[in-house]
């Protein structure tokens, strides 16, 4: 029984979100089908994660390798894809290679070679996004706005590596309508490099928008939107973390 509650649960946030994403699209003229829900699956559960998987949530976002590497055998994975979103180290790109099918977090060159390196070592190609730090924050990983087109021009040459857009998460604000003005600065650099024809770069997904700003983001462009609070409730940190 109380499995059926929390699946219920789980669907009725799933819907509650859609519709949301469906009316920030509306009133940014819009398909809803452009934009991508993503369950953020930080500090939850493989049955939180499974829940959701079952109310229909077909891509996933990992914030940290060793949760990932805990918890992947136990997913409900046969129709869901895996992204890693998290802050990368790069002696860790190697435990999660082979389970993910884009890795959106990319901030450094380096962390790059490395994926490039390890898909070699492997035998796959790998999607990445290059994170934005469009704030220009000291706290936060990612390239500056005026560094992303030539860091996408090397980065393409890259051996396994193919960029496909970018990422990015925005000064936190009091009024998720502040973060508007960065998502949409994230946007016109997305434009800019996608109008530029670079080999091996197809700026397809503009990544951009959590719990707190995914309306905003919606109306500047994400294509993507990664949500973790509104979907699960609040995070317990009391749990130990991996």
């Amino acid at each position: 029984m109380m499995e059926n509650h929390c699946y219920e649960q789980a669907a009725q946030r799933v819907e509650t979100i859609r519709k949301q994403i469906a009316q920030a699209a509306k009133q940014a003229g819009r398909d809803p089908s452009e934009i991508r829900l993503m369950a953020v699956t930080k500090t939850r559960t493989a049955e939180e994660v499974n829940e959701v998987i079952a109310a229909g949530i077909t891509l996933l976002g990992e914030n940290r390798a060793q949760e990932l590497c805990a918890r992947y055998e136990q997913y409900d994975r046969k129709n869901c894809e895996i992204h890693f979103i998290g802050r990368l180290q790069t002696n860790k790109v190697r435990q999660i290679i082979d389970k993910v099918t884009m890795i959106e977090s990319v901030d450094s060159e380096r962390l790059a070679q490395e994926i490039s390196r390890q898909c070699q070592k492997h035998g796959v190609d790998m999607d990445i996004l290059l994170e934005v730090n469009i704030g220009d924050e000291e706290s936060k990983g990612g390239f500056d706005g005026k560094d992303v087109e030539e860091a996408a021009r090397r980065i393409a040459a890259l051996p396994g590596l193919h960029i496909k857009g970018l990422m990015t998460i925005p000064p936190i604000e009091d009024d998720p309508e502040q973060a508007r003005a960065y998502f949409a600065a994230t946007k016109r650099i997305f434009i800019d490099i996608k109008h530029k024809n670079i080999d091996n770069v197809s700026m397809e997904i503009l990544s951009m928008g959590m719990s707190g700003d995914y309306p905003q983001a919606i109306l500047e462009g994400s294509t993507e939107v990664r949500i973790g609070t509104a979907l699960f409730g609040p995070r317990n940190y009391s749990v130990p973390q991996l």
